[in-house]
């Protein structure tokens, strides 16, 4: 369990950013010149996302150095992987003590000896692997502190290339990753610079809710924490959790038992072996996560009549692909991640944003963002008029 970089660790993450890169897929078939166009267009849709998005929500950074300090970059697949790995750093550190801190005592010292960092560096790449195929763009909230970027590997590198870390949490950053946003535009058929703008103006907005709510991120770390701190290491308690949970994935999967429909809810592996604080906390996380993600729907489709011509034609399309879903394969693995659950947020975050929003209008709506009591409950996410009631009158 020491890591390559000589301290304690549970995972060797020099080796899960080589297995990632080694096994993730190609990105689509383009020529230099045209990754280059769509590189710079990127960065010009960036910022023009960032004035319409203020605009349409009223939000605005606390200040200019915080905007500055969270930087956008233009990824390619395995710069994903990079910046989230840095991220994971972060993140885990609290478990990775906790673990640490048991050695010594035996049983788990064995288990987690035995499957050993490498092990697990080569599961968390191949689980990178597979997730960097599937993201448009994404606010990193415990992206590591600056520098964030390495050197070019060459004056004519077209991505920006996120450093490992390990340095201390940072002011976040936003990605795009470039290969799988045309990736999705040629599948859908859709018009490319209304695609790419869309797609900012959804980041952007991520953006701008860390940057313009100053307690927001510190917020969201300490409920990570204190589920991490909740965290049990015992492997007897750990291992009964797993059977359980393979029973109930098992159970609302097709085809795979248990006499479950498709629609059935069904946890992902990370929630059913919870305990019943981290439960607790996953349930303010899960209304938290839900609003930023909804917000930022109703956003991008909120500001995309007046910039993006086709936003009807792009909506629709982009939707159907989301209720389609992709093959087997693709669901089995979205539903132990817990991916299921992420599409909901959208659509439940999206119907709550747009129920205050009828009662009380976008001003009523941003004292959301007065402080942590002001945020929504898992109940009032599917009530808008209860958060109404509760705060916005």
């Amino acid at each position: 369990m020491t890591s390559a970089s000589g301290g304690a660790d549970m995972v060797d993450w020099n080796l899960a950013v080589a297995t990632a890169t080694r096994l993730v897929r190609p990105g689509p078939e383009v020529s230099r010149a045209e990754a280059a166009a769509v590189v710079a267009e990127l960065r010009r849709h960036a910022l023009a996302a960032e004035e319409h998005v203020r605009e349409f929500t009223g939000m605005r950074s606390s200040s200019l150095a915080d905007a500055a300090a969270t930087p956008v970059l233009i990824v390619d697949r395995p710069g994903w992987v990079r910046a989230n790995v840095a991220g994971f750093r972060t993140v885990v550190q609290p478990l990775v003590d906790k673990l640490q801190a048991r050695r010594g005592g035996g049983s788990a010292s064995a288990v987690f000896g035995a499957v050993g960092e490498k092990a697990t560096g080569i599961e968390v790449g191949a689980l990178l692997a597979f997730l960097s195929t599937k993201v448009l763009g994404q606010y990193e909230t415990f992206a590591p502190a600056e520098p964030s970027l390495e050197a070019p590997d060459s004056p004519a590198a077209l991505f920006d290339k996120p450093r490992l870390g390990p340095e201390g949490p940072g002011p976040g950053r936003l990605l795009l990753v470039a290969p799988n946003i045309v990736h999705v535009e040629r599948e859908l058929d859709v018009d490319p610079a209304d695609f790419r703008l869309w797609v900012c103006l959804h980041e952007e907005t991520h953006r701008t809710q860390f940057t313009a709510v100053p307690w927001l991120r510190d917020h969201i770390q300490s409920e990570v924490q204190s589920f991490l701190a909740e965290t049990d290491v015992d492997p007897g308690a750990l291992l009964e959790r797993l059977r359980d949970a393979a029973g109930s994935l098992g159970a609302g999967l097709p085809g795979l038992g248990g006499g479950r429909g498709d629609n059935a809810p069904s946890a992902g592996l990370l929630e059913a072996v919870q305990s019943p604080a981290q439960r607790e906390i996953l349930g303010r996380l899960t209304a938290v996560m839900s609003l930023l993600e909804g917000h930022a729907d109703v956003v991008m489709d909120g500001v995309g009549p007046a910039v993006v011509p086709s936003v009807a034609e792009i909506r629709e399309k982009f939707q159907q692909r989301r209720d389609r879903g992709a093959n087997r394969l693709d669901l089995v693995l979205r539903r132990l991640l817990g991916m299921d659950a992420k599409l909901r947020q959208y659509q439940d975050g999206a119907v709550f944003v747009r129920g205050v929003v009828e009662r009380v209008g976008m001003e009523g709506f941003n004292r959301v963002w007065t402080s942590p009591n002001t945020l929504p409950t898992k109940e009032e996410i599917h009530d808008p008029a209860a958060w109404v009631a509760r705060v916005a009158r």
